[in-house]
Protein backbone atom coordinates (compact mmCIF):
# COMPACT_ATOMS: atom_id res chain seq x y z
CA UNK A 1 0.00 0.00 0.00
CA UNK A 2 1.47 3.12 -0.67
CA UNK A 3 2.65 5.37 2.28
CA UNK A 4 1.46 8.73 2.43
CA UNK A 5 2.45 11.18 4.93
CA UNK A 6 0.47 14.43 6.19
CA UNK A 7 2.72 17.46 7.81
CA UNK A 8 0.02 19.79 9.73
CA UNK A 9 -2.89 18.65 12.08
CA UNK A 10 -4.56 21.54 11.58
CA UNK A 11 -8.56 21.35 9.85
CA UNK A 12 -7.42 20.76 6.00
CA UNK A 13 -5.03 18.09 7.28
CA UNK A 14 -6.87 16.14 9.47
CA UNK A 15 -10.02 16.30 7.45
CA UNK A 16 -7.71 14.49 4.67
CA UNK A 17 -6.49 11.89 7.16
CA UNK A 18 -10.38 11.26 7.76
CA UNK A 19 -11.71 10.60 4.30
CA UNK A 20 -8.69 8.29 3.67
CA UNK A 21 -9.69 6.57 6.63
CA UNK A 22 -13.40 6.34 5.81
CA UNK A 23 -12.14 4.65 2.45
CA UNK A 24 -9.51 1.94 4.57
CA UNK A 25 -6.80 4.29 3.43
CA UNK A 26 -3.94 4.34 5.54
CA UNK A 27 -2.17 7.66 6.15
CA UNK A 28 -0.21 9.29 8.83
CA UNK A 29 -0.20 12.92 10.24
CA UNK A 30 2.89 14.42 11.49
CA UNK A 31 2.68 17.05 13.76
CA UNK A 32 4.89 19.62 15.93
CA UNK A 33 2.70 20.15 18.66
CA UNK A 34 3.57 17.76 21.60
CA UNK A 35 -0.03 16.75 22.55
CA UNK A 36 -3.45 17.86 21.33
CA UNK A 37 -3.77 20.07 23.70
CA UNK A 38 0.13 21.43 23.08
CA UNK A 39 -1.54 25.52 23.06
CA UNK A 40 -4.91 26.75 22.36
CA UNK A 41 -6.58 26.61 18.95
CA UNK A 42 -7.90 30.26 18.41
CA UNK A 43 -11.27 31.51 18.27
CA UNK A 44 -14.64 30.70 16.38
CA UNK A 45 -15.27 29.66 12.61
CA UNK A 46 -17.83 29.85 10.39
CA UNK A 47 -18.10 27.54 8.55
CA UNK A 48 -20.34 27.70 5.24
CA UNK A 49 -22.71 25.16 3.54
CA UNK A 50 -20.72 24.74 -0.17
CA UNK A 51 -17.54 24.13 1.65
CA UNK A 52 -16.44 23.81 4.95
CA UNK A 53 -19.80 21.92 5.98
CA UNK A 54 -19.69 20.08 2.57
CA UNK A 55 -16.29 18.47 3.95
CA UNK A 56 -17.20 17.71 7.33
CA UNK A 57 -20.44 16.01 5.47
CA UNK A 58 -17.69 14.12 2.99
CA UNK A 59 -16.13 12.73 6.31
CA UNK A 60 -18.85 11.52 7.81
CA UNK A 61 -19.23 13.99 10.82
CA UNK A 62 -21.65 16.79 10.06
CA UNK A 63 -23.70 15.43 12.78
CA UNK A 64 -21.08 15.70 15.15
CA UNK A 65 -20.40 19.10 14.08
CA UNK A 66 -24.08 20.36 14.20
CA UNK A 67 -24.29 19.40 18.05
CA UNK A 68 -21.56 21.83 18.72
CA UNK A 69 -22.10 24.37 16.02
CA UNK A 70 -23.54 27.88 17.56
CA UNK A 71 -26.38 29.14 15.21
CA UNK A 72 -26.45 32.58 17.08
CA UNK A 73 -22.65 32.86 16.57
CA UNK A 74 -23.72 34.29 13.41
CA UNK A 75 -25.40 37.29 15.68
CA UNK A 76 -23.15 40.63 14.48
CA UNK A 77 -22.87 44.24 15.34
CA UNK A 78 -21.39 46.89 13.56
CA UNK A 79 -20.02 49.80 14.74
CA UNK A 80 -18.25 53.41 14.03
CA UNK A 81 -15.49 54.48 16.14
CA UNK A 82 -17.45 56.92 17.85
CA UNK A 83 -19.76 54.23 19.07
CA UNK A 84 -22.37 54.37 16.67
CA UNK A 85 -24.29 51.63 15.83
CA UNK A 86 -24.51 50.70 12.43
CA UNK A 87 -25.76 46.99 11.92
CA UNK A 88 -27.22 44.82 14.30
CA UNK A 89 -28.42 40.99 13.34
CA UNK A 90 -29.75 39.08 16.12
CA UNK A 91 -30.12 35.46 14.32
CA UNK A 92 -33.56 33.80 15.25
CA UNK A 93 -33.81 30.44 17.14
CA UNK A 94 -35.07 28.51 13.49
CA UNK A 95 -32.61 30.41 11.07
CA UNK A 96 -30.84 27.86 8.77
CA UNK A 97 -27.18 26.73 9.65
CA UNK A 98 -26.21 28.52 6.84
CA UNK A 99 -22.79 30.12 8.57
CA UNK A 100 -22.80 28.67 12.09
CA UNK A 101 -19.75 29.49 14.40
CA UNK A 102 -17.70 26.63 15.78
CA UNK A 103 -14.82 26.70 18.32
CA UNK A 104 -11.68 25.79 16.67
CA UNK A 105 -11.22 23.41 19.37
CA UNK A 106 -14.14 21.69 19.18
CA UNK A 107 -14.20 20.99 15.59
CA UNK A 108 -9.94 19.88 15.89
CA UNK A 109 -11.78 17.88 18.63
CA UNK A 110 -14.07 16.49 16.59
CA UNK A 111 -11.33 15.47 13.69
CA UNK A 112 -9.10 13.83 16.07
CA UNK A 113 -11.94 11.67 18.08
CA UNK A 114 -12.51 9.89 14.65
CA UNK A 115 -9.02 8.93 14.05
CA UNK A 116 -7.35 6.11 15.46
CA UNK A 117 -4.55 7.57 17.63
CA UNK A 118 -2.27 5.77 15.49
CA UNK A 119 -2.67 8.31 12.51
CA UNK A 120 -1.38 11.18 14.38
CA UNK A 121 2.59 11.75 15.36
CA UNK A 122 2.80 13.87 17.91
CA UNK A 123 5.98 15.98 18.04
CA UNK A 124 7.27 15.37 14.92
CA UNK A 125 7.31 18.31 13.01
CA UNK A 126 8.77 18.26 9.98
CA UNK A 127 12.35 20.32 9.62
CA UNK A 128 12.80 19.32 5.88
CA UNK A 129 12.27 17.01 2.88
CA UNK A 130 14.14 15.93 -0.24
CA UNK A 131 13.11 14.44 -3.32
CA UNK A 132 13.98 10.75 -3.71
CA UNK A 133 13.59 9.13 -6.89
CA UNK A 134 9.89 7.84 -8.89
CA UNK A 135 8.42 10.87 -6.34
CA UNK A 136 9.33 9.34 -3.10
CA UNK A 137 10.36 11.67 -0.06
CA UNK A 138 12.33 11.57 2.72
CA UNK A 139 11.12 13.52 6.03
CA UNK A 140 13.36 14.88 8.45
CA UNK A 141 11.74 15.38 11.67
CA UNK A 142 12.33 17.57 14.71
CA UNK A 143 12.43 14.14 16.83
CA UNK A 144 15.40 13.34 14.66
CA UNK A 145 14.03 11.15 13.02
CA UNK A 146 13.25 10.22 9.08
CA UNK A 147 10.68 9.24 7.77
CA UNK A 148 9.81 8.17 3.35
CA UNK A 149 6.69 8.28 1.63
CA UNK A 150 5.07 8.10 -1.64
CA UNK A 151 2.99 11.21 -1.10
CA UNK A 152 3.99 14.26 0.98
CA UNK A 153 0.66 16.61 1.66
CA UNK A 154 1.49 20.01 2.79
CA UNK A 155 -0.75 20.98 5.43
CA UNK A 156 1.44 22.84 7.59
CA UNK A 157 0.03 26.44 7.23
CA UNK A 158 1.41 29.92 6.73
CA UNK A 159 4.78 28.94 6.67
CA UNK A 160 5.03 25.44 5.21
CA UNK A 161 7.98 23.47 4.99
CA UNK A 162 6.75 21.61 2.48
CA UNK A 163 5.86 24.21 0.11
CA UNK A 164 9.75 25.22 -1.15
CA UNK A 165 9.67 21.94 -2.46
CA UNK A 166 7.03 23.14 -5.30
CA UNK A 167 7.27 26.87 -5.22
CA UNK A 168 9.54 29.82 -4.12
CA UNK A 169 6.60 31.90 -3.12
CA UNK A 170 6.94 33.21 0.26
CA UNK A 171 3.84 35.29 2.72
CA UNK A 172 3.70 38.91 2.18
CA UNK A 173 3.30 41.57 5.01
CA UNK A 174 -0.69 43.00 4.05
CA UNK A 175 0.09 45.96 6.15
CA UNK A 176 -1.21 45.02 9.25
CA UNK A 177 -1.22 43.35 12.67
CA UNK A 178 -3.57 41.89 15.24
CA UNK A 179 -3.19 41.83 18.62
CA UNK A 180 -5.51 39.40 20.70
CA UNK A 181 -6.80 39.35 24.05
CA UNK A 182 -10.06 38.12 26.02
CA UNK A 183 -12.05 38.37 28.77
CA UNK A 184 -12.95 35.05 30.48
CA UNK A 185 -16.44 33.63 31.15
CA UNK A 186 -17.68 36.60 29.83
CA UNK A 187 -21.81 36.78 30.47
CA UNK A 188 -20.79 36.23 34.56
CA UNK A 189 -17.70 38.35 35.14
CA UNK A 190 -19.25 41.40 33.10
CA UNK A 191 -22.66 41.06 32.23
CA UNK A 192 -22.90 44.53 31.18
CA UNK A 193 -20.21 43.78 28.38
CA UNK A 194 -22.04 40.48 27.71
CA UNK A 195 -25.10 42.63 26.52
CA UNK A 196 -23.70 45.04 24.84
CA UNK A 197 -21.38 42.83 22.44
CA UNK A 198 -23.76 40.33 22.01
CA UNK A 199 -23.69 36.61 21.30
CA UNK A 200 -21.48 36.45 18.26
CA UNK A 201 -19.47 39.07 16.23
CA UNK A 202 -18.86 42.84 17.62
CA UNK A 203 -16.97 45.05 14.79
CA UNK A 204 -15.96 48.49 15.35
CA UNK A 205 -13.49 50.19 12.70
CA UNK A 206 -11.91 53.67 12.70
CA UNK A 207 -9.20 54.85 10.56
CA UNK A 208 -5.79 53.15 10.52
CA UNK A 209 -7.29 50.72 13.58
CA UNK A 210 -10.32 48.26 14.06
CA UNK A 211 -11.73 46.38 17.24
CA UNK A 212 -13.29 43.39 16.90
CA UNK A 213 -14.53 40.58 19.69
CA UNK A 214 -15.87 37.43 19.29
CA UNK A 215 -17.84 35.09 21.97
CA UNK A 216 -16.88 31.69 21.95
CA UNK A 217 -18.87 28.86 23.10
CA UNK A 218 -16.62 28.31 25.99
CA UNK A 219 -17.79 31.56 27.15
CA UNK A 220 -14.64 33.54 26.53
CA UNK A 221 -14.78 36.41 24.15
CA UNK A 222 -11.72 36.79 22.48
CA UNK A 223 -11.03 40.70 21.18
CA UNK A 224 -9.32 41.54 18.31
CA UNK A 225 -7.38 44.90 17.81
CA UNK A 226 -6.33 45.42 14.46
CA UNK A 227 -3.27 48.52 13.53
CA UNK A 228 -2.81 49.66 10.14
CA UNK A 229 1.71 49.77 9.96
CA UNK A 230 4.98 48.51 8.00
CA UNK A 231 5.94 44.97 8.62
CA UNK A 232 8.06 45.99 11.49
CA UNK A 233 5.22 47.94 13.45
CA UNK A 234 5.13 45.10 16.24
CA UNK A 235 8.58 45.90 16.95
CA UNK A 236 9.09 49.86 16.54
CA UNK A 237 5.41 50.72 18.20
CA UNK A 238 6.95 50.81 22.20
CA UNK A 239 4.60 47.97 23.50
CA UNK A 240 6.33 45.76 25.22
CA UNK A 241 4.06 42.44 24.82
CA UNK A 242 5.96 40.32 27.52
CA UNK A 243 4.59 43.00 29.91
CA UNK A 244 0.88 42.65 29.63
CA UNK A 245 -0.77 44.89 31.71
CA UNK A 246 1.72 47.51 30.47
CA UNK A 247 1.04 46.42 26.86
CA UNK A 248 -2.91 46.91 27.70
CA UNK A 249 -2.50 50.23 28.85
CA UNK A 250 -0.43 50.80 25.86
CA UNK A 251 -3.07 49.43 23.47
CA UNK A 252 -6.21 51.43 25.24
CA UNK A 253 -4.48 54.38 25.04
CA UNK A 254 -4.31 53.67 21.36
CA UNK A 255 -7.89 54.03 21.36
CA UNK A 256 -8.27 56.54 23.75
CA UNK A 257 -9.41 58.82 20.83
CA UNK A 258 -12.49 56.47 20.03
CA UNK A 259 -15.96 55.91 22.44
CA UNK A 260 -15.67 54.94 26.08
CA UNK A 261 -16.78 51.93 25.91
CA UNK A 262 -14.09 50.90 23.46
CA UNK A 263 -11.38 51.50 25.84
CA UNK A 264 -13.65 50.02 28.70
CA UNK A 265 -13.20 47.03 26.83
CA UNK A 266 -9.78 46.60 26.53
CA UNK A 267 -9.26 47.57 30.17
CA UNK A 268 -11.83 44.51 30.69
CA UNK A 269 -9.48 41.65 29.04
CA UNK A 270 -6.95 39.45 31.03
CA UNK A 271 -3.12 39.04 30.77
CA UNK A 272 -3.56 37.18 27.51
CA UNK A 273 -2.24 39.43 24.89
CA UNK A 274 -0.69 37.92 21.58
CA UNK A 275 0.41 39.64 18.29
CA UNK A 276 0.40 38.38 14.94
CA UNK A 277 1.15 40.05 11.84
CA UNK A 278 -1.17 39.40 8.98
CA UNK A 279 0.12 38.03 5.77
CA UNK A 280 -0.93 36.40 2.47
CA UNK A 281 0.39 34.29 -0.30
CA UNK A 282 0.25 35.65 -4.31
CA UNK A 283 -3.50 35.58 -5.45
CA UNK A 284 -3.73 32.63 -8.01
CA UNK A 285 -0.42 30.99 -6.73
CA UNK A 286 -0.32 27.85 -8.85
CA UNK A 287 2.94 25.45 -9.03
CA UNK A 288 4.25 22.49 -12.11
CA UNK A 289 2.67 19.55 -11.18
CA UNK A 290 5.26 17.68 -8.95
CA UNK A 291 5.24 13.97 -8.33
CA UNK A 292 4.71 12.49 -4.63
CA UNK A 293 3.95 16.34 -3.31
CA UNK A 294 1.23 18.51 -3.30
CA UNK A 295 -0.15 21.50 -0.67
CA UNK A 296 -3.18 22.39 0.69
CA UNK A 297 -5.13 25.00 3.32
CA UNK A 298 -2.65 28.01 4.31
CA UNK A 299 0.16 25.95 3.17
CA UNK A 300 -1.14 26.38 -0.46
CA UNK A 301 -3.14 29.49 -0.44
CA UNK A 302 -2.83 31.99 2.73
CA UNK A 303 -5.32 34.61 2.11
CA UNK A 304 -6.39 37.38 4.43
CA UNK A 305 -8.82 36.63 6.73
CA UNK A 306 -12.73 37.39 5.48
CA UNK A 307 -13.77 33.98 7.01
CA UNK A 308 -12.85 31.59 3.65
CA UNK A 309 -9.83 30.41 4.79
CA UNK A 310 -10.34 27.22 7.23
CA UNK A 311 -13.28 26.58 4.60
CA UNK A 312 -11.02 25.94 1.77
CA UNK A 313 -8.64 24.30 3.88
CA UNK A 314 -11.56 21.95 4.95
CA UNK A 315 -13.14 21.54 1.24
CA UNK A 316 -9.20 20.79 -0.08
CA UNK A 317 -8.96 17.90 2.25
CA UNK A 318 -11.84 16.43 1.37
CA UNK A 319 -11.33 16.80 -2.03
CA UNK A 320 -8.12 15.47 -1.81
CA UNK A 321 -9.11 12.50 -0.21
CA UNK A 322 -12.13 11.92 -2.52
CA UNK A 323 -9.74 12.21 -5.18
CA UNK A 324 -7.41 9.54 -3.87
CA UNK A 325 -9.87 7.71 -3.13
CA UNK A 326 -11.59 7.36 -6.54
CA UNK A 327 -7.95 6.74 -8.30
CA UNK A 328 -7.74 3.07 -8.10
CA UNK A 329 -4.35 3.32 -6.67
CA UNK A 330 -2.60 5.82 -9.08
CA UNK A 331 -1.56 8.95 -6.96
CA UNK A 332 -0.16 10.72 -9.11
CA UNK A 333 -3.49 10.85 -11.47
CA UNK A 334 -5.66 11.86 -8.34
CA UNK A 335 -3.24 14.92 -6.86
CA UNK A 336 -3.59 16.14 -10.58
CA UNK A 337 -6.96 15.89 -10.62
CA UNK A 338 -6.91 17.64 -6.72
CA UNK A 339 -4.92 20.49 -7.90
CA UNK A 340 -6.67 21.01 -11.40
CA UNK A 341 -9.82 21.80 -9.36
CA UNK A 342 -8.33 23.79 -6.23
CA UNK A 343 -6.26 26.16 -8.27
CA UNK A 344 -9.32 28.15 -9.61
CA UNK A 345 -11.50 27.65 -6.79
CA UNK A 346 -8.41 29.12 -4.42
CA UNK A 347 -8.10 31.98 -6.57
CA UNK A 348 -11.44 32.77 -6.61
CA UNK A 349 -11.63 32.60 -2.54
CA UNK A 350 -8.46 34.37 -2.74
CA UNK A 351 -9.97 37.26 -4.84
CA UNK A 352 -12.93 37.66 -2.54
CA UNK A 353 -10.52 37.77 0.62
CA UNK A 354 -8.28 40.24 -0.78
CA UNK A 355 -11.13 42.84 -1.66
CA UNK A 356 -12.59 42.45 1.85
CA UNK A 357 -9.29 42.83 3.31
CA UNK A 358 -9.10 46.05 0.89
CA UNK A 359 -12.30 47.44 2.10
CA UNK A 360 -11.53 46.70 5.89
CA UNK A 361 -8.15 49.11 5.81
CA UNK A 362 -10.21 51.85 3.90
CA UNK A 363 -10.36 54.96 6.04
CA UNK A 364 -14.49 54.45 5.74
CA UNK A 365 -13.81 51.01 6.54
CA UNK A 366 -17.42 50.87 8.90
CA UNK A 367 -19.55 52.46 5.93
CA UNK A 368 -18.14 50.55 3.47
CA UNK A 369 -18.67 46.95 5.48
CA UNK A 370 -22.04 48.59 5.93
CA UNK A 371 -22.68 49.01 2.27
CA UNK A 372 -21.66 45.62 1.67
CA UNK A 373 -24.00 43.92 4.30
CA UNK A 374 -26.58 46.26 3.28
CA UNK A 375 -26.39 47.51 -0.17
CA UNK A 376 -29.29 50.01 0.05
CA UNK A 377 -27.81 51.47 3.24
CA UNK A 378 -24.73 52.94 1.13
Amino acid sequence: MPRIVIVGAGPGGLLLARVLHLHGIEAVVHERDASPDARTQGGMLDLHAESGQRALREAGLEAEFLRMARREGQDMRLLDHTGRLLLQEDTPEDAPMDRPEVDRADLRAILLDSLPPSAIAWGRGLQHAEALPEGRHRLHLTDGSTAECDLLVGADGANSRVRPLLTDARPAHLGAHVIETGIPDLARTRPDLAARVGRGNYWAFGPDRSLSAQLNGDGRLRVYLTFHGPEDWLATCGIDFDDPAGARARLAGLFADWAPQFTELIDACDDTVVPRTLATLPVGLTWPHTRGVTLLGDAAHLMPPAGTGANMALLDGAELGLAIAAGGGDLDAAVRRYETAMFPRAEEAARFSARVHEMLMAPDAARRLLSFFRPAAG
